[in-house]
């Protein structure tokens, strides 16, 4: 397993500033090649304090490419129904420039109504937009002087700038939450799959449907998986505790209230059963997550231990996704775990 920093900012303007934040966020950055932090991940969403804060994932990353020399840049994940592919196509391109070719692309469908209602964009029509924009931007990437005739977006003769500086292009995730279907795409399309343990599903069974999607399409080499789970690590077990439970169980009082529109009668035919894990994130505790496999809290040995009984369960995990510093947590709290996670487990799972 390798362990990556995943920044999703969860705070209202008059917690903490975006100034602040981002400051913060890219000090812990500079920490990922003293202590062998593998990857940096932000998410793309819009108008809401969960999430909010970060429109654009590849503007956080260009910053973040320059504290780290030696992590990978993980978009977690861009959002192609929001934006249009000539456009995304040249970002993910400068952005692997920039960074060097330390770049990984992970795309996502959105599932927040009040996103898809400011954008006018129908909820309906989610699986069609993401599937397209998908195609049109890896195309775009792989191949000069594409052409190409959408229902969304279409163009001829284009070849996107700068190419990629990883050929064919950067490495490609699925973002998938809860649906089989969504895992059972990322495997068939061969691709790694992002997944997050603790929101009501069963994690380990979705990602054996994604293996075994991949064995069926007969890609080659190995399925690669990530997954997002909370992080945080002290000296003392029930000092971790006292500080992380009260910040996760509001992390997950922010997702219920950003997911309000799943409450107001049945959802979209793309996002069914939705309404249902709505239900059972409102019900989720600090002590669940850490039962899901989701929150990995303690002392050095105790996180140890846990991500040893992770790695069983899930059948292997590649890359660890942690958020270190969740919801309104003060800078100098998530910089002491991230340094003690970084001297005393990371070492400990090295070469593994």
């Amino acid at each position: 397993m390798q362990f990556g920093m995943q920044f999703f900012p969860d705070v209202r303007p008059a917690q903490k500033s975006a100034e602040r934040y981002f400051a913060e966020a890219l000090d812990l950055v500079g920490l990922c090649d003293r202590y062998g932090y593998s990857h940096v991940r932000i998410v793309e969403h819009y108008f809401h304090h969960w999430g909010g804060y970060s429109p654009n994932p590849i503007v956080f990353l260009t910053a973040a490419s320059q504290r780290s020399r030696t992590a990978r840049m993980v978009t977690g994940a861009v959002l192609p129904v929001f934006n249009n592919p000539l456009k995304l196509a040249g970002e993910i391109g400068m952005l692997d420039a920039i960074s060097g070719g330390r770049l990984d692309i992970g795309f996502a469908r959105a599932f927040l109504h009040h996103e898809y209602e400011r954008f006018g964009i129908d909820m309906e029509e989610s699986v069609v937009r993401f599937e397209e924009g998908l195609d049109q931007v890896g195309r775009l990437l792989e191949e000069e002087n594409v052409t190409a005739k959408g229902r969304f977006h279409s163009f001829d003769n284009v070849t996107s700038l700068p190419r990629p500086t990883q050929r064919p292009r950067p490495p490609i995730y699925i973002a998938a939450v809860g649906t089989p279907a969504s895992f059972e795409r990322a495997g068939t399309l061969g691709h790694g799959v992002m997944a997050i343990p603790g929101v009501g599903s069963t994690p380990s069974e979705l990602v054996g449907v994604y293996r075994e999607a991949w064995k069926r399409a007969g890609h080659p080499g190995k399925p690669t998986v990530m997954l997002a789970v909370f992080m945080y690590c002290s000296e003392d077990r029930a000092e971790a505790v006292r500080i992380a439970k009260p910040l996760i169980e509001r992390h997950f009082g922010s997702i219920v209230d950003a997911t309000t529109g799943y409450a107001e009668g049945a959802p979209p035919s793309t996002y069914e059963n939705y309404d249902k894990m709505r239900a059972r994130m409102a019900a989720e505790t600090f002590e669940s997550q850490v039962e899901h496999g989701a929150a990995f809290v303690g002392a050095p040995d105790d996180i140890v231990e846990q991500l040893h009984e992770f790695d069983r369960t899930m059948g292997g995990c590649d890359h660890v996704s942690m958020q270190v510093n969740f919801n309104d947590m003060p800078y100098d709290l998530a910089e002491r775990s991230v340094r003690l996670f970084g001297e005393k487990v990371i070492p400990r799972f090295a070469g593994s």
